[in-house]
């Protein structure tokens, strides 16, 4: 059994890792681009609009529920609030232009457009609740230890400021970040492996059909599994041309990519057990909600989901997410044999 929960977890991570690094990528250039005064300003505010903005802001973006966790977390280093920082988390990975791209060629249009639209609340919803839930919160951009964005070099060199930006937004993304919850993703990974190596296969197709047991089924299945929101949609698919209701695959589509091991070990550190919590909450009864109200939909308009479900491959080839693996684990074992070496990179 331990060989294969490592076999999975090794799976997990090469399926993560290409989109981890993206995420970080991502990070970094909003550390260096974006004022920390703009996003405070936008996302900080334990207000309803910013909490409206962080879901915006993050249905379009293609990062799985591993590659948002370093953007979401400069987010809040950077000032954003625990709930805006919790929309932008659930928005995210729930949907983008690649996942959506692929729900138009494998499901339905009407799916299409629900999925971003059901994402987008359930956002709101959950940042609302954790609001509603901290009325204690403190700004953190002067509460968490920020990566220097600007370095006083003693030789007196003066770099691009475009390059500058560019160079010191990786530093912090690939250096303290990393440093940050690099063995809090490898402990997800581990659980999530865990996980996948337990769950039987054919489990889903043998036990679920039509009904509120398939909703409650698939959130079930959905909230431990690693699954992003790209490759979670051939299997939408095939379990709706198996029987599946359309709203039971829809609890799928929004708790599968938004959660996992990595994202609730990372949110229990981050945002503290009780954001995490309303975290959970929020998906769970959103998607439930959601689900019923979509088979009601497609019942009230007599439409079949049932479409032609292409043989979905690889989104990136293998070699790139074992390759990815090897940079991420290189450079959480880095962040462990110089853990103070986050500082400035000038030349001495």
């Amino acid at each position: 059994m331990g060989i294969e929960i490592f076999i999975e977890s090794w799976a997990v991570m090469v399926d993560a890792s290409p989109y981890v690094l993206l995420g970080f990528f991502v990070a970094g250039l909003l550390k260096g681009f974006v004022p920390d005064e703009l996003m405070a300003r936008h996302f900080g505010k334990r207000t309803f609009s910013s909490i409206i903005k962080a879901a915006l802001a993050g249905v379009p973006l293609p990062l799985c529920s591993c590659g948002v966790l370093p953007a979401a977390l400069g987010l809040r280093k950077q000032g954003a609030s625990k709930g805006a920082t919790t929309a932008f988390m659930i928005s995210t990975p729930e949907t983008g232009v690649d996942s959506m791209a692929v729900t138009y060629a494998l499901i339905d249009p009407i799916m299409t457009v629900i999925r971003p639209v059901a994402a987008f609340f359930t956002a709101i919803f959950a940042g609302w609740l954790v609001n509603a839930s901290d009325a204690g919160e403190k700004p953190v951009s002067r509460d968490l230890p920020m990566a220097p964005i600007a370095c006083a070099c003693d030789d007196g060199e003066q770099e691009d400021g475009t390059w500058r930006r560019f160079h010191n937004g990786m530093h912090f993304a690939f250096g303290e970040m990393i440093g940050d919850i690099g063995k809090w993703f490898l402990m997800g990974v581990v659980i999530a492996g865990a996980i996948s190596a337990l769950i039987p296969e054919g489990f889903i197709e043998q036990s679920v059909g039509h009904g509120l047991l398939s909703l409650f089924v698939m959130l079930a299945v959905g909230l431990p599994l690693y699954v992003c929101a790209t490759a979670s949609t051939p299997i939408a698919a095939s379990l709706l041309l198996k029987g599946l209701s359309p709203g039971a695959a829809l609890v799928f589509l929004l708790a599968g990519p938004a959660t996992n091991g990595a994202t609730l070990t990372v949110m229990f550190k981050v945002l503290g057990r009780r954001a995490a919590s309303m975290y959970l909450v929020a998906i769970a009864v959103g998607s439930l909600v959601l689900g019923w109200l979509v088979d009601r939909l497609y019942g009230a308009l007599g439409l079949d989901i049932r479409a032609v479900v292409a043989q979905a491959g690889e989104v990136l080839p293998h070699w790139v997410g074992c390759v990815s693996a090897i940079i991420v684990l290189g450079l959480v074992v880095r962040t462990w044999l110089r853990p103070h070496a986050h500082g400035c990179g000038c030349r001495g």
